[in-house]
């Protein structure tokens, strides 16, 4: 298994500071795309992707070990720039007499490099081009081809009581697979399926593995839910309690797999959903006291599942119970008989921990997170395995940051800007300039709260310069969102700046950051993530529209909140929608203020009261800064009151 970090999304920011007080307020969102430190009007934890490895035995020092299925950041792979695979992979489908004579070169590089023949290279730079496969990913999914073609090669291809035909027709696959003919090969072992149908019961574990086999060559061109489907009919060969029970197991494990693949990389949640099914179906399938390592980890990945899908979902329900499967994992992945396991166990309970906690008040989620991180790292060490000790070490960053929104002082914050400088000590941006990326922007967030909590803006500029960093990476052609992401912790840093400075300028590069990253952040694409940056646009709006005369700027801040609450709404994400109300009817009393409109003042009092009370209710620490807000507003409302009612 391995872990992907989702990073930080948090900001603070001052609304008004009424007799000298100053106010901080954060949102939090959901963000499960990729790695990125995104500063949001809140913190978002370092997500864990749970995906199937697949060991590498070819390339591997150019990639750092270990292929994942899901997602790996290289910078090369055999040693041939990306640009150099990119281009081939869009060249894919011309003849090899029209290439260029380095494009062959490289060709017959990757050749010798993967231990593949020129038809299996050409077929699996077409595959990459066919399923849309972005830049970053290339590498490692090239070379996941690549086993997946030494899988497929090291499988005899005719079986004891094949008949001639069947015989044939696998020699033909075989000679299919060898010379990179995959949907050939396919609809051979098709012709395979239909004659053994005609023999089932004399060949059923032979038609067993033939559907099985065509589950890898899906595999092997990255169509995860047919392979789900031929491993099903694997299964499906085998009763329920068969002689071949453990067959029949084996397959459905793999179905499980390939689904939860289709879930996690291609956003499929109907397949989410199905792999947890089929999980849960093996927990009963293997019961503990049998096999009681194998449960363990059926149940460790049943976690994985429900985590990945229940951070999709609103509600707490799916993530909870992640976190029971992990737990129960626990009780058989022992530290003394399974010890990295154990640790890995660990790491993804702190990850589910620190997501639940994102959406619910107090700090006891997060402490336990910290502590499931702490206990991972005993056997995790930097000597052992170095790439999980970082990502451990990113993790219990972003624990200790989100623990620092909830309290007072700088102590955890600094602990948490720590475990970021450890972690980058082995995500180098030479080595995996993704991740780097990614630990650079939590880095860079816990840096923007150090700022404002502290005097000057030492920090914030030291923050500012890291996210300009980061943008050489997260650009917005190769990852988007994390473009986006980028885009809107420029925003976040550039208003902090901007409230220490005098004059508007900085808050007017801050206004134009967050209109960047709503280019990609839309509401019908990341419908969480558009409403914070809606509402993080309205927070430098309203600072402007305080430093400026007349109402244009507070006036578009009003319907930037308003724009955010269609999404925050106070069922879904109360606390969101306390500070986005509350910040509204901070903006909507300045303007009631300056047009002396009682009747508008009235409601956005009412709105700053409403907001007061479920902050103060969620034990929010911004609800003694809404409290004063609230004197402060009175104050105007009975003022414009006066007014209207002195009039003639």
């Amino acid at each position: 298994m391995t872990r992907h970090c989702i990073g930080h999304l948090t900001a603070w920011r001052r609304i008004r500071q009424p007799r000298g007080v100053s106010w901080l307020s954060g949102w939090p969102l959901a963000f499960l795309f990729a790695t990125s430190g995104f500063v949001a009007s809140s913190s978002i934890c370092c997500a864990q992707v749970f995906g199937t490895r697949v060991e590498a035995t070819s390339c591997s020092s150019a990639i750092g070990g270990t292929v994942t299925a899901t997602n790996i950041s290289v910078s090369v792979v055999c040693g041939i720039p990306p640009e150099k695979v990119d281009e081939l992979v869009r060249d894919a489908k011309r003849p090899l007499e029209e290439l260029t004579t380095q494009q062959r070169e490289t060709i017959a590089l990757l050749k010798e490099k993967l231990d593949l023949n020129l038809g299996q290279v050409r077929t699996a730079l077409a595959t990459l081009g066919e399923n849309d496969i972005p830049p970053e990913r290339l590498a490692a999914k090239l070379v996941e081809i690549a086993e997946r073609f030494k899988a497929l090669q090291e499988t005899a291809s005719a079986q004891p009581g094949d008949n001639p035909k069947i015989a044939a027709l696998k020699a033909d696959a075989q000679r299919a697979i060898e010379a990179g003919e995959l949907a050939r090969a396919d609809a051979l072992l098709a012709d395979v399926e239909t004659e053994q149908d005609r023999a089932f019961d004399r060949f059923a574990l032979n038609k067993a593995e033939t559907s099985a086999r065509r589950g890898e060559i899906a595999l092997t061109r990255l169509r995860y839910a047919e392979a789900a489907t031929h491993f099903a009919n694997a299964a499906a060969v085998f009763p329920a309690g068969s002689a071949h029970q453990d067959k029949r197991i084996n397959y459905l494990n793999r179905e499980a797999s390939a689904l939860f693949q289709q879930g996690v990389e291609l956003g499929d949640n109907g397949a989410l959903l199905s792999a947890i099914e089929r999980r849960k179906r093996l927990l009963e399938l293997m019961p503990r006291e049998r096999a009681p390592l194998d449960w363990a980890k059926t149940q460790h990945n049943l976690g994985g599942a429900l985590v990945v899908l229940g951070w999709r979902e609103r509600g707490t329900a799916k993530l909870e119970e992640g976190i029971v499967a992990f737990r129960e994992a626990l009780k058989e992945r022992t530290r003394e008989r399974a010890p990295l396991e154990w640790a890995t166990t660990q790491t993804h309970l702190g990850a589910a921990l620190q997501r639940l906690a994102l959406r619910e008040s107090g700090t006891s989620k997060l402490k336990e997170a910290i502590a499931a991180y702490h206990e991972a790292l005993k056997e995790q060490t930097r000597e052992r395995d170095p790439f999980e000790w970082a990502k451990t070490q990113s993790g219990l960053g972003n624990a200790l940051s989100n623990l620092a929104l909830r309290e007072s002082g700088t102590a955890t914050l600094e602990e948490a800007i720590a475990a970021h400088r450890e972690a980058l000590k082995e995500l180098t941006r030479e080595r995996l300039p993704l991740d780097w990326a990614a630990t650079q922007s939590n880095l860079a967030a816990d840096l923007l709260r150090l700022g404002q909590r502290e005097r000057g803006t030492a920090k914030l500029e030291e923050a500012l310069a890291a996210y300009r960093e980061v943008q050489k990476e997260y650009t917005r052609e190769r990852v988007p969102l994390r473009w986006a992401g980028t885009q809107h912790n420029l925003g976040a840093v550039l208003t902090a700046l901007g409230e220490r400075e005098n004059g508007t300028a900085k808050l007017e590069e801050a206004v134009v950051a967050y209109r960047e990253a709503l280019k990609e952040f839309t509401r019908e694409r990341v419908p969480f993530e558009w409403a914070g940056t809606q509402s993080s646009l309205g927070d430098v709006l309203t600072a402007l529209g305080e430093r400026e005369s007349g109402t244009a700027k507070l006036e578009e801040a009003v319907a930037a909140y308003g724009e955010a609450l269609k999404e925050r709404t106070r069922e879904q994400m109360p606390r969101g929608w306390a500070k986005a109300l509350g910040s509204q009817g901070v903006a909507l009393i300045l303007v009631a203020e300056r047009r002396k409109d009682a009747g508008m003042a009235k409601t956005a009092l009412s709105q700053i009261d409403m907001a007061f009370k479920m902050m103060r209710d969620e034990g929010m620490q911004s609800a003694a800064d809404y409290e004063a807000q609230l004197a402060w507003a009175r104050a105007i409302v009975a003022r414009l009151r006066g007014q209207r009612d002195a009039q003639p």
